[in-house]
Protein backbone atom coordinates (compact mmCIF):
# COMPACT_ATOMS: atom_id res chain seq x y z
CA UNK A 1 0.00 0.00 0.00
CA UNK A 2 1.74 3.25 -1.14
CA UNK A 3 1.01 6.17 1.77
CA UNK A 4 1.19 9.88 0.11
CA UNK A 5 3.32 11.39 2.88
CA UNK A 6 6.11 13.76 2.73
CA UNK A 7 8.85 14.57 5.33
CA UNK A 8 7.32 16.91 7.50
CA UNK A 9 4.50 15.00 7.89
CA UNK A 10 6.82 12.68 9.92
CA UNK A 11 7.14 15.73 12.80
CA UNK A 12 6.20 14.29 16.27
CA UNK A 13 6.01 10.52 14.75
CA UNK A 14 7.56 7.78 16.23
CA UNK A 15 9.25 6.26 12.75
CA UNK A 16 11.52 3.38 12.58
CA UNK A 17 14.29 2.73 10.05
CA UNK A 18 13.97 -0.42 9.05
CA UNK A 19 17.83 -1.62 7.44
CA UNK A 20 21.11 1.22 7.84
CA UNK A 21 22.21 0.73 4.56
CA UNK A 22 22.76 3.86 2.15
CA UNK A 23 19.32 4.49 2.71
CA UNK A 24 18.94 3.78 6.21
CA UNK A 25 21.76 6.36 7.03
CA UNK A 26 20.42 8.74 4.68
CA UNK A 27 17.24 8.66 6.43
CA UNK A 28 18.68 9.34 9.99
CA UNK A 29 20.26 12.46 8.93
CA UNK A 30 17.02 13.51 7.30
CA UNK A 31 15.03 12.91 10.28
CA UNK A 32 17.11 14.78 12.75
CA UNK A 33 15.02 18.01 11.72
CA UNK A 34 11.64 16.00 11.87
CA UNK A 35 11.57 14.26 14.67
CA UNK A 36 13.50 12.76 17.78
CA UNK A 37 11.70 9.29 18.44
CA UNK A 38 13.60 7.33 15.91
CA UNK A 39 14.90 3.26 16.32
CA UNK A 40 16.60 1.53 14.19
CA UNK A 41 16.46 -1.82 13.05
CA UNK A 42 18.51 -4.23 10.69
CA UNK A 43 18.59 -7.93 9.71
CA UNK A 44 22.21 -8.41 10.81
CA UNK A 45 23.16 -8.50 14.02
CA UNK A 46 26.41 -6.60 13.81
CA UNK A 47 24.80 -3.34 11.67
CA UNK A 48 25.97 0.13 13.21
CA UNK A 49 24.58 3.15 13.07
CA UNK A 50 26.65 6.26 14.31
CA UNK A 51 25.24 7.62 17.82
CA UNK A 52 22.36 4.84 17.68
CA UNK A 53 21.64 1.91 19.01
CA UNK A 54 20.58 -0.55 16.11
CA UNK A 55 18.48 -3.95 17.43
CA UNK A 56 18.59 -7.00 15.39
CA UNK A 57 15.01 -8.01 14.04
CA UNK A 58 15.25 -11.20 16.08
CA UNK A 59 16.09 -9.72 18.72
CA UNK A 60 13.76 -7.29 19.81
CA UNK A 61 13.19 -5.02 16.87
CA UNK A 62 10.43 -6.12 15.41
CA UNK A 63 8.87 -5.34 18.17
CA UNK A 64 10.11 -1.99 18.29
CA UNK A 65 8.92 -1.68 15.00
CA UNK A 66 5.50 -2.74 15.77
CA UNK A 67 5.21 0.26 18.26
CA UNK A 68 6.19 3.17 15.06
CA UNK A 69 3.62 5.07 13.39
CA UNK A 70 6.12 4.86 10.54
CA UNK A 71 8.31 2.61 9.30
CA UNK A 72 11.28 3.70 6.82
CA UNK A 73 11.67 0.39 4.60
CA UNK A 74 15.36 -0.25 2.77
CA UNK A 75 15.06 -1.31 -0.74
CA UNK A 76 16.27 -4.42 0.74
CA UNK A 77 13.50 -5.21 2.95
CA UNK A 78 10.94 -6.59 0.73
CA UNK A 79 7.34 -5.69 1.04
CA UNK A 80 6.60 -9.26 0.77
CA UNK A 81 8.07 -10.41 3.53
CA UNK A 82 5.41 -11.78 6.47
CA UNK A 83 6.91 -9.67 8.55
CA UNK A 84 6.66 -6.44 6.43
CA UNK A 85 2.92 -7.36 5.50
CA UNK A 86 1.74 -8.08 9.29
CA UNK A 87 3.09 -4.35 10.80
CA UNK A 88 1.19 -3.26 7.61
CA UNK A 89 -1.08 -4.73 8.66
CA UNK A 90 -1.31 -4.08 12.11
CA UNK A 91 -1.38 -0.31 11.17
CA UNK A 92 2.34 0.66 10.80
CA UNK A 93 2.74 2.53 7.45
CA UNK A 94 5.71 1.02 5.37
CA UNK A 95 7.57 4.12 3.71
CA UNK A 96 10.17 4.14 1.76
CA UNK A 97 12.43 7.57 1.17
CA UNK A 98 12.46 8.16 -2.26
CA UNK A 99 8.81 8.47 -1.65
CA UNK A 100 8.63 10.63 1.22
CA UNK A 101 10.83 12.94 -0.73
CA UNK A 102 9.01 12.92 -4.19
CA UNK A 103 5.73 13.89 -1.89
CA UNK A 104 6.92 17.40 -1.23
CA UNK A 105 8.21 18.11 -4.59
CA UNK A 106 6.66 19.61 -7.84
CA UNK A 107 6.37 16.68 -10.11
CA UNK A 108 7.37 19.02 -13.30
CA UNK A 109 10.94 18.53 -11.78
CA UNK A 110 11.56 15.64 -11.12
CA UNK A 111 12.70 12.45 -13.69
CA UNK A 112 12.39 9.04 -12.72
CA UNK A 113 14.44 6.70 -14.93
CA UNK A 114 13.67 2.81 -14.18
CA UNK A 115 13.80 -0.68 -16.19
CA UNK A 116 15.85 -4.03 -15.59
CA UNK A 117 19.16 -2.61 -16.73
CA UNK A 118 19.97 0.62 -18.70
CA UNK A 119 19.28 2.86 -16.28
CA UNK A 120 22.42 4.39 -14.46
CA UNK A 121 23.89 5.23 -17.81
CA UNK A 122 20.97 6.73 -18.99
CA UNK A 123 20.19 8.72 -15.88
CA UNK A 124 23.96 9.33 -16.04
CA UNK A 125 23.90 11.23 -19.65
CA UNK A 126 20.94 12.29 -18.96
CA UNK A 127 21.98 14.59 -16.18
CA UNK A 128 25.41 14.99 -18.11
CA UNK A 129 23.62 16.65 -20.72
CA UNK A 130 21.08 18.99 -18.85
CA UNK A 131 24.22 20.00 -16.66
CA UNK A 132 26.08 21.08 -19.91
CA UNK A 133 22.23 22.78 -21.44
CA UNK A 134 22.96 24.69 -18.12
CA UNK A 135 20.04 23.20 -16.10
CA UNK A 136 20.73 22.45 -11.92
CA UNK A 137 20.55 18.85 -12.07
CA UNK A 138 21.64 15.88 -10.00
CA UNK A 139 21.31 12.42 -10.31
CA UNK A 140 20.52 10.43 -7.24
CA UNK A 141 18.91 6.98 -5.92
CA UNK A 142 20.18 3.72 -7.01
CA UNK A 143 23.80 5.43 -9.08
CA UNK A 144 24.76 7.44 -5.84
CA UNK A 145 23.11 9.73 -3.14
CA UNK A 146 19.30 9.00 -1.89
CA UNK A 147 17.31 11.55 -3.24
CA UNK A 148 16.78 12.81 0.77
CA UNK A 149 20.51 12.99 1.11
CA UNK A 150 20.72 16.35 3.23
CA UNK A 151 24.00 17.14 0.50
CA UNK A 152 21.54 17.00 -2.48
CA UNK A 153 21.04 20.77 -3.39
CA UNK A 154 17.01 21.83 -2.95
CA UNK A 155 16.97 24.29 -5.32
CA UNK A 156 17.61 21.95 -8.48
CA UNK A 157 15.90 22.75 -11.76
CA UNK A 158 15.26 19.02 -11.99
CA UNK A 159 15.95 15.89 -9.95
CA UNK A 160 16.72 12.73 -11.94
CA UNK A 161 16.14 9.70 -9.81
CA UNK A 162 17.18 6.16 -10.67
CA UNK A 163 14.69 3.80 -9.39
CA UNK A 164 14.48 0.26 -8.79
CA UNK A 165 11.81 -1.99 -8.85
CA UNK A 166 11.87 -1.85 -4.99
CA UNK A 167 11.38 1.87 -4.49
CA UNK A 168 8.93 2.19 -6.85
CA UNK A 169 6.64 0.44 -4.22
CA UNK A 170 7.10 3.06 -2.33
CA UNK A 171 5.96 6.16 -4.39
CA UNK A 172 2.92 7.34 -4.39
CA UNK A 173 3.06 10.62 -5.97
CA UNK A 174 3.66 10.63 -9.94
CA UNK A 175 6.90 12.28 -11.46
CA UNK A 176 6.86 14.27 -14.76
CA UNK A 177 8.34 12.07 -16.68
CA UNK A 178 9.26 8.17 -16.11
CA UNK A 179 11.93 7.24 -18.32
CA UNK A 180 11.57 2.94 -18.97
CA UNK A 181 14.98 1.54 -20.44
CA UNK A 182 14.02 -1.98 -21.07
CA UNK A 183 12.57 -5.03 -18.93
CA UNK A 184 13.73 -8.32 -18.42
CA UNK A 185 13.55 -10.82 -15.35
CA UNK A 186 15.22 -10.19 -12.17
CA UNK A 187 14.62 -9.71 -8.38
CA UNK A 188 12.44 -12.27 -8.32
CA UNK A 189 13.61 -13.48 -4.43
CA UNK A 190 12.13 -9.96 -3.23
CA UNK A 191 9.04 -9.84 -5.72
CA UNK A 192 8.25 -13.43 -5.89
CA UNK A 193 7.48 -13.75 -9.86
CA UNK A 194 8.11 -12.52 -13.02
CA UNK A 195 4.63 -11.38 -12.93
CA UNK A 196 4.63 -9.38 -9.61
CA UNK A 197 8.16 -8.18 -10.59
CA UNK A 198 6.75 -6.80 -14.26
CA UNK A 199 3.59 -5.31 -12.61
CA UNK A 200 5.99 -3.45 -9.74
CA UNK A 201 8.55 -2.58 -11.82
CA UNK A 202 6.17 -0.56 -14.46
CA UNK A 203 3.40 0.88 -11.59
CA UNK A 204 5.44 3.77 -11.17
CA UNK A 205 4.49 5.03 -14.88
CA UNK A 206 0.31 4.60 -13.71
CA UNK A 207 0.04 6.31 -10.29
CA UNK A 208 -2.37 9.04 -9.91
CA UNK A 209 -1.78 12.01 -11.98
CA UNK A 210 0.81 10.19 -14.08
CA UNK A 211 3.13 12.46 -16.64
CA UNK A 212 4.56 11.34 -19.73
CA UNK A 213 6.27 7.81 -20.01
CA UNK A 214 8.99 7.31 -22.07
CA UNK A 215 9.67 3.81 -22.92
CA UNK A 216 12.31 1.46 -24.95
CA UNK A 217 10.48 0.49 -27.63
CA UNK A 218 13.66 -2.04 -28.81
CA UNK A 219 12.78 -3.76 -25.29
CA UNK A 220 10.21 -6.84 -27.10
CA UNK A 221 9.55 -7.59 -22.93
CA UNK A 222 8.81 -4.26 -22.86
CA UNK A 223 6.44 -3.85 -25.34
CA UNK A 224 4.81 -7.32 -24.61
CA UNK A 225 3.67 -5.85 -21.77
CA UNK A 226 2.69 -1.85 -23.35
CA UNK A 227 -0.67 -2.68 -21.01
CA UNK A 228 0.89 -2.20 -18.05
CA UNK A 229 2.24 1.01 -18.90
CA UNK A 230 0.65 4.43 -17.88
CA UNK A 231 0.21 7.88 -18.42
CA UNK A 232 1.44 9.72 -21.84
CA UNK A 233 3.33 7.17 -23.64
CA UNK A 234 5.78 8.25 -25.61
CA UNK A 235 8.10 5.23 -27.39
CA UNK A 236 12.01 5.75 -28.11
CA UNK A 237 12.95 3.33 -31.66
CA UNK A 238 16.18 5.30 -32.45
CA UNK A 239 19.65 5.07 -31.27
CA UNK A 240 21.30 8.65 -30.72
CA UNK A 241 23.48 9.96 -33.80
CA UNK A 242 26.77 11.53 -33.96
CA UNK A 243 25.82 14.13 -31.15
CA UNK A 244 26.58 11.47 -28.85
CA UNK A 245 30.25 10.62 -29.93
CA UNK A 246 31.78 12.68 -27.29
CA UNK A 247 29.79 10.30 -24.85
CA UNK A 248 32.12 7.73 -25.47
CA UNK A 249 29.36 4.49 -25.49
CA UNK A 250 29.90 1.24 -26.47
CA UNK A 251 27.35 -0.73 -27.69
CA UNK A 252 24.30 -0.36 -29.74
CA UNK A 253 22.47 -0.99 -26.26
CA UNK A 254 24.34 2.06 -24.84
CA UNK A 255 23.30 4.47 -28.24
CA UNK A 256 19.77 3.70 -27.64
CA UNK A 257 20.04 4.76 -23.51
CA UNK A 258 21.38 8.01 -25.04
CA UNK A 259 18.43 8.29 -27.53
CA UNK A 260 16.12 7.75 -24.93
CA UNK A 261 17.46 10.46 -22.57
CA UNK A 262 17.34 12.95 -25.37
CA UNK A 263 13.37 11.81 -25.74
CA UNK A 264 13.52 12.85 -21.78
CA UNK A 265 14.80 16.39 -22.50
CA UNK A 266 12.25 16.84 -25.40
CA UNK A 267 9.79 15.88 -22.99
CA UNK A 268 10.31 18.68 -20.29
CA UNK A 269 11.41 21.00 -22.85
CA UNK A 270 15.09 21.06 -22.60
CA UNK A 271 15.88 19.57 -26.07
CA UNK A 272 17.97 21.50 -28.32
CA UNK A 273 19.62 21.01 -31.64
CA UNK A 274 22.54 17.90 -32.32
CA UNK A 275 25.11 20.86 -32.26
CA UNK A 276 24.01 21.96 -28.78
CA UNK A 277 24.04 18.35 -27.58
CA UNK A 278 27.36 17.37 -28.58
CA UNK A 279 28.56 20.34 -26.76
CA UNK A 280 26.84 19.41 -23.90
CA UNK A 281 27.65 15.51 -24.30
CA UNK A 282 31.76 16.73 -24.13
CA UNK A 283 33.51 16.01 -21.21
CA UNK A 284 31.22 12.32 -20.03
CA UNK A 285 33.12 9.84 -18.04
CA UNK A 286 31.35 6.55 -18.73
CA UNK A 287 30.39 4.77 -15.09
CA UNK A 288 32.80 1.85 -13.62
CA UNK A 289 31.29 -1.64 -14.45
CA UNK A 290 29.15 -1.07 -17.26
CA UNK A 291 30.45 -1.74 -20.21
CA UNK A 292 33.61 0.73 -19.74
CA UNK A 293 37.10 -0.02 -21.59
CA UNK A 294 39.74 -0.08 -18.68
CA UNK A 295 43.11 -0.98 -20.49
CA UNK A 296 44.83 -2.62 -23.31
CA UNK A 297 47.85 -5.22 -23.03
CA UNK A 298 49.45 -6.54 -25.67
CA UNK A 299 46.76 -5.39 -28.29
CA UNK A 300 43.69 -6.86 -26.11
CA UNK A 301 41.28 -4.81 -25.09
CA UNK A 302 40.01 -5.35 -21.30
CA UNK A 303 36.09 -4.07 -20.66
CA UNK A 304 34.44 -4.28 -17.29
CA UNK A 305 30.31 -5.13 -17.61
CA UNK A 306 30.85 -5.86 -13.84
CA UNK A 307 27.37 -4.54 -13.10
CA UNK A 308 25.52 -7.03 -15.89
CA UNK A 309 24.47 -9.06 -13.19
CA UNK A 310 21.48 -10.66 -15.55
CA UNK A 311 21.29 -12.12 -19.18
CA UNK A 312 19.80 -9.32 -20.85
CA UNK A 313 23.27 -6.62 -20.46
CA UNK A 314 25.60 -9.51 -21.03
CA UNK A 315 23.52 -10.46 -24.54
CA UNK A 316 23.96 -6.48 -25.08
CA UNK A 317 27.56 -6.58 -24.43
CA UNK A 318 28.07 -9.50 -26.51
CA UNK A 319 26.37 -7.86 -29.48
CA UNK A 320 28.32 -4.86 -29.28
CA UNK A 321 31.59 -6.68 -30.22
CA UNK A 322 30.27 -8.59 -32.84
CA UNK A 323 32.49 -9.92 -35.24
CA UNK A 324 35.56 -9.90 -32.85
CA UNK A 325 37.58 -12.06 -31.25
CA UNK A 326 36.34 -12.37 -27.72
CA UNK A 327 37.22 -14.18 -24.24
CA UNK A 328 34.16 -13.40 -22.00
CA UNK A 329 34.35 -14.05 -18.33
CA UNK A 330 30.55 -15.14 -17.48
CA UNK A 331 29.38 -16.47 -13.76
CA UNK A 332 28.85 -15.73 -10.21
CA UNK A 333 25.62 -15.98 -8.05
CA UNK A 334 23.80 -18.79 -9.25
CA UNK A 335 20.05 -17.44 -8.24
CA UNK A 336 18.82 -20.11 -10.29
CA UNK A 337 17.25 -17.67 -13.56
CA UNK A 338 17.00 -18.79 -17.20
CA UNK A 339 20.23 -19.22 -19.12
CA UNK A 340 19.28 -20.74 -22.45
CA UNK A 341 19.70 -17.91 -24.24
CA UNK A 342 22.79 -16.93 -23.80
CA UNK A 343 24.26 -20.35 -23.62
CA UNK A 344 22.51 -20.43 -27.44
CA UNK A 345 23.64 -17.06 -28.31
CA UNK A 346 27.29 -17.81 -26.99
CA UNK A 347 27.54 -21.86 -28.74
CA UNK A 348 26.21 -20.15 -32.19
CA UNK A 349 28.77 -17.21 -32.13
CA UNK A 350 30.46 -17.35 -35.75
CA UNK A 351 33.77 -15.03 -34.73
CA UNK A 352 35.64 -16.98 -32.34
CA UNK A 353 34.91 -17.26 -28.62
CA UNK A 354 36.53 -18.42 -25.63
CA UNK A 355 33.91 -18.45 -22.77
CA UNK A 356 35.91 -18.70 -19.45
CA UNK A 357 33.23 -19.60 -16.24
CA UNK A 358 33.51 -18.55 -12.99
CA UNK A 359 32.23 -19.61 -9.60
CA UNK A 360 29.36 -20.72 -8.77
CA UNK A 361 27.17 -20.83 -11.90
CA UNK A 362 29.89 -20.45 -14.69
CA UNK A 363 30.84 -24.11 -14.37
CA UNK A 364 27.42 -24.90 -15.18
CA UNK A 365 27.20 -22.57 -18.08
CA UNK A 366 30.14 -23.85 -19.92
CA UNK A 367 29.10 -27.51 -19.74
CA UNK A 368 25.86 -26.43 -21.22
CA UNK A 369 28.09 -24.57 -24.05
CA UNK A 370 30.62 -27.31 -24.83
CA UNK A 371 27.45 -29.82 -25.25
CA UNK A 372 25.92 -28.01 -28.10
CA UNK A 373 29.64 -27.24 -29.88
CA UNK A 374 32.92 -27.25 -30.53
CA UNK A 375 33.63 -24.06 -32.28
CA UNK A 376 33.07 -22.48 -29.10
CA UNK A 377 36.50 -22.74 -27.05
CA UNK A 378 35.70 -23.28 -22.70
CA UNK A 379 37.54 -23.26 -19.50
CA UNK A 380 36.77 -22.09 -16.32
CA UNK A 381 38.62 -20.73 -13.35
CA UNK A 382 39.01 -20.06 -9.94
CA UNK A 383 39.01 -16.65 -9.59
CA UNK A 384 39.07 -13.49 -11.77
CA UNK A 385 42.72 -12.94 -11.47
CA UNK A 386 43.36 -16.39 -13.14
CA UNK A 387 40.50 -15.60 -15.38
CA UNK A 388 41.98 -12.76 -16.81
CA UNK A 389 45.10 -13.80 -17.64
CA UNK A 390 43.63 -17.32 -19.37
CA UNK A 391 41.69 -15.16 -21.03
CA UNK A 392 44.08 -12.46 -22.13
CA UNK A 393 46.90 -15.05 -23.55
CA UNK A 394 43.76 -16.69 -25.66
CA UNK A 395 42.77 -12.64 -26.84
CA UNK A 396 46.24 -11.76 -28.21
CA UNK A 397 47.20 -10.22 -30.32
CA UNK A 398 43.93 -8.58 -31.34
CA UNK A 399 41.03 -9.54 -29.26
CA UNK A 400 38.40 -8.54 -26.21
CA UNK A 401 38.67 -9.45 -22.52
CA UNK A 402 34.83 -8.88 -21.34
CA UNK A 403 33.99 -9.48 -18.21
CA UNK A 404 30.38 -9.90 -18.45
CA UNK A 405 29.18 -12.08 -15.55
CA UNK A 406 25.38 -12.17 -16.29
CA UNK A 407 25.04 -13.03 -12.50
CA UNK A 408 25.61 -11.18 -9.27
CA UNK A 409 28.91 -11.16 -7.31
CA UNK A 410 27.87 -12.28 -4.14
CA UNK A 411 29.81 -15.79 -4.33
CA UNK A 412 32.78 -14.63 -3.97
CA UNK A 413 32.25 -10.45 -3.41
CA UNK A 414 30.65 -8.29 -1.61
CA UNK A 415 28.81 -6.15 -4.30
CA UNK A 416 29.45 -5.77 -7.78
CA UNK A 417 32.21 -2.94 -7.43
CA UNK A 418 34.28 -4.99 -5.49
CA UNK A 419 34.38 -7.26 -8.15
CA UNK A 420 34.92 -4.73 -10.66
CA UNK A 421 37.72 -3.76 -8.65
CA UNK A 422 39.46 -7.57 -8.72
CA UNK A 423 38.72 -7.22 -12.59
CA UNK A 424 40.64 -4.26 -12.95
CA UNK A 425 43.66 -4.90 -10.76
CA UNK A 426 43.89 -8.41 -12.96
CA UNK A 427 44.58 -6.02 -15.73
CA UNK A 428 47.18 -3.76 -14.28
CA UNK A 429 49.16 -6.68 -12.66
CA UNK A 430 49.59 -8.17 -16.48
Amino acid sequence: MRHPIGWADLSGARVGVFGVGVEGRAAALRLRTVTSDVVFVDDAHDATMEGAEVVATDHGGLGLLESCDVVITSPGISRYRADVIALESGGVAMVGGVGLTLHDLDPSRVICVTGTKGKSTTASVLGHLLGGLGLRTEVTGNLGRPPFDPSVPQDLDVLIVETSSFQALDIADAPGVVVVTSLSVDHLDWHRSVEQYHADKLSLTSLPGAGITIAQQRSDPLRDKAHLLGGDVRWSDGIAGAWAEPLGLLGEHNLANAELARCALKAIGAESDDEALAHAAEGFVGLPGRLTEIGHHGGVRFVDDSLATNVLPTLAAIKAFEGERLAILIGGFDRGIAYAELIDVLARREAPTLVVGLPDSGEGLVEAIGSMTESTATTVAPDIASATEVAARWAAPDGVVLLSPAAPSFSQFRNWRERSEAFRTAVNQL
